[in-house]
């Protein structure tokens, strides 16, 4: 299964569109306007909230949880490094490894891949393809927070 994310460009707050493989808009992700920290929430074509990410404040490395159904399912923390940029998952067996300065990356549940992510170079915004195995078990949706997240950390570290 394929996801493909795309960034709106003139928006004053983060919102993306995430279609599937024929161009279906699947899900919908938009940040809060006026909140301390990021919060950004992921809904389907039916404005049913789905999932939320958001922004622990106060902490040394920034770490943001992915919360359904106001259950924290993990939380993505960024650790730090001298010279590039490491991602820990916390609350899942789940690891993400590859070049985040390049936007491609796997994420790998008990050693075994189950999502590979890469930046679309040369479009109009953000643009990244979720290419997410049919072996996993693991919720779709959840990777797709995991790629989100990682994106936002990227652009705030890029600011």
């Amino acid at each position: 299964m394929k996801l493909y994310i795309k960034q709106k460009v003139f928006s004053l707050n983060d919102k993306f569109t995430v279609k599937d493989e024929v161009e279906n808009d699947l899900y919908f992700v938009e940040s809060e306007f006026f909140t301390f920290g990021k919060k950004l929430h992921i809904t389907n074509a039916h404005g049913d909230d789905l999932l939320s990410i958001e922004q622990k404040l106060f902490t040394f490395a920034p770490q943001y949880n992915i919360v359904k159904r106001g259950e924290i399912m993990a939380t993505v923390v960024k650790r730090f490094s001298l010279f590039y940029p490491s991602y820990e998952i916390d609350g899942m067996p789940i690891t993400v490894e590859g070049d985040f300065f390049d936007h491609t990356y796997d994420i790998f549940r008990d050693g075994r891949p189950i999502a590979s992510i890469y930046k679309e170079w040369f479009t109009w915004g953000d643009s990244y393809v979720v290419d997410i195995s049919n072996a996993t078990d693991t919720d779709p949706l959840i990777i797709l927070a995991i790629a989100i997240t990682i994106d936002c950390v990227m652009a705030s570290q890029n600011n």
